[in-house]
C-alpha cells in the first residue's frame, strides 16, 4: 500500500520523516507503516483544529482592546500571541495567512506600548531590545526542526535527539544548536559522537554535523 505524504506536514509526520531509512535511529523506527502515518496525521490535523479557535480568540481580544489600554494587558496578550506564532510555525498545511495577522498584530501592540512609553528613552531602549529579541526568537522557529523542539509536547524524544540533529540540514542545525545551554551542548556531543561510532552507517553529512555541534561547545574536531 503506497503511502500518502503531505505536501506541507505537520511536526508529527515531519519526524516520521526524519526517521525513514535513517541508520541512526533504531530498525525499528526506520519503516513507516501505513498505520503510522495515519496516526500522525490524524494528530497534526487535530493540533490545528485545538488551534484555530484559541487563535481566533486571541484575534477577538486584540480586536476589544481600549484606546488606553494599560501595558500590562497589552504585554501579556503580546505574549500570548508570541506563542500563539510559535505554536502555528509547526502547525501542518500552509498557515502563511495566520502567521502574518499574528506579526501584524503583534506590532500594533508594540506600537501602543511604545505610544504609551512617550519620551521614557529607558523604557523605549527596553522596548528595542524586547523587539530585536523577538525577532530573532521568529526567525529560529521559522525552522520547522525549531519549532518541533519548543513544542512542549515535542515528537522528538530525548533519546532521538543527537540522531535528528546530526541528520538535519545546516542551516536548520545551526538554529537548533542557538535553543541549547553549554551543559546540553556538551551532553548532546558526547550522545551525537557515540551514536555515530555505533551507527550501521556512516554519511559525511552525520560528520559535518558533529563537527558543528562540536565547535558550539568548543570541543577539538575528531580526527
Amino acid at each position: 500500500m503506497p503511502l500518502r505524504f503531505s505536501q506541507i506536514p505537520g511536526r508529527r509526520e515531519r519526524h516520521l520523516l526524519r526517521k525513514r531509512d535513517n541508520p541512526l535511529f533504531a530498525t525499528e523506527q526506520r519503516q513507516i507503516t501505513p498505520a503510522q502515518l495515519d496516526e500522525a496525521q490524524r494528530l497534526d490535523h487535530e493540533e490545528i483544529v485545538d488551534f484555530i479557535p484559541r487563535f481566533r480568540q486571541l484575534v477577538l481580544k486584540a480586536s476589544q482592546l481600549r484606546p488606553n489600554e494599560g501595558s500590562e494587558v497589552l504585554l501579556e496578550l503580546k505574549e500570548q500571541l508570541d506563542r500563539a506564532y510559535e505554536e502555528a510555525r509547526g502547525l501542518a498545511d500552509d498557515q502563511g495567512e495566520t502567521l502574518a495577522a499574528i506579526e501584524k498584530l503583534v506590532a500594533l501592540i508594540m506600537a501602543a506600548i511604545r505610544k504609551g512609553a512617550g519620551n521614557d528613552a529607558l523604557a523605549l531602549a527596553e522596548l528595542d531590545q524586547e523587539e530585536a529579541a523577538r525577532k530573532a526568537h521568529f526567525a529560529l522557529v521559522s525552522f520547522p526542526l525549531v519549532a518541533d523542539l519548543l513544542y512542549p509536547e515535542s515528537p522528538i524524544a530525548a533519546d532521538e535527539l543527537a540522531a535528528t540533529l546530526l541528520s538535519s540540514a545546516t542551516e536548520e542545525l545551526d538554529a537548533a544548536l542557538e535553543i541549547f545551554d553549554e551543559d546540553q551542548l556538551r551532553a548532546l556531543h558526547d550522545d551525537a559522537q557515540s551514536l555515530i561510532e555505533g551507527a550501521e552507517a556512516d554519511e559525511p553529512r552525520f560528520r559535518v554535523n558533529l563537527e558543528a555541534i562540536g565547535r558550539a561547545v568548543g570541543a577539538e574536531p575528531a580526527d
